[in-house]
């Protein structure tokens, strides 16, 4: 939970139509053409990035090192709504159309960076809504649990949506919806963000790199836009065997490709 000094400078800001504070913390929401949107506040820290060898499952690519992160920010409390970007956009791109509450997606990076972001913070002046660094994501999702998901030692498809054929290191099988979910439609992690454990990945702003060595303060992402450069998604999707979806695990993406499983969630600075 937030405490008194970690809390954000200002409350209300200017582009909050409510706010609040609840069990796991302070929240507050934007509207864009009646569409709501809740942002839950992040407070700084740090935390063990990556997983530990011991960990079943992890990649070679997920060094366990330290990082500290020295400003909180907001993050949206769901992944972005189909009935959000459309909103935004006036269209919807998405597959699977049966609830407008649905992720969207069939998203590239790119759809993102150059064409949402500038339309919503056009819309909103004040709001300055960015993807999330992967530090802030991870520290995010792992919600200061060190265990492979945010629910524990293991994940099921009552927690989180994916290929439950597949089960993460020896878990019991589950549920293959085939499908995405809506974004509220299964439980939250201990600050009150849904689903960052499947049902879509999620884009950063990271260009996919190897993490460097020692503690990292507060890591800023790489923003080159040569598309060549590819770019960092997280979280696994509804296609995804349990393993992907852990807190630690990473996927690379080509940033101008879509896909039906890729989605993202929106970021605020503290300020």
């Amino acid at each position: 939970m937030p405490t008194a000094l970690s809390l954000p400078p200002v409350m209300p800001f200017r582009w909050a139509c409510a706010y609040g504070e609840d069990r796991t913390g302070l929240w507050q929401a934007f509207e864009v053409a009646g569409v709501r949107q809740v942002m839950r506040w992040i407070p700084p820290g740090e935390f063990l990035m990556g997983s530990p060898e011991s960990e079943a499952e992890r990649s070679d690519d997920e060094r366990q090192h330290r990082v500290v992160l020295t400003d909180g920010f907001w993050l949206a409390d769901t992944a972005c709504t189909q009935a959000l970007w459309e909103a935004v956009m006036g269209a919807n791109p998405s597959q699977f159309k049966d609830d407008p509450q649905n992720p969207v997606e069939q998203l590239s990076w790119l759809d993102i960076t150059d064409e949402f972001l500038p339309k919503i913070n056009a819309l909103a002046p004040g709001l300055q809504l960015v993807l999330p660094t992967e530090a802030q994501w991870e520290y995010a999702c792992r919600a200061g649990t060190k265990t492979p998901f945010s629910f524990g030692e293991n994940v099921t498809t009552e927690q989180a949506n994916y290929d439950g054929n597949f089960p993460y290191a020896g878990g019991r099988k589950g549920e293959y919806r085939g499908n995405t979910v809506p974004v509220k439609a299964l439980p939250a992690n201990p600050w009150g963000l849904h689903q960052m454990h499947g049902n879509v990945y999620e884009w950063c702003v990271d260009e996919y790199a190897e993490y460097l060595e020692g503690t990292a303060e507060t890591p800023v992402a790489h923003q080159d836009k040569t598309e060549s450069r590819w770019r960092v998604r997280r979280g696994g999707g509804w296609v995804s065997p349990g393993g992907y979806c852990r807190s630690a695990y990473r996927r690379a993406g080509a940033p101008d490709v879509p896909d039906y499983n890729f989605g993202f969630r929106l970021a605020r600075a503290a300020c």
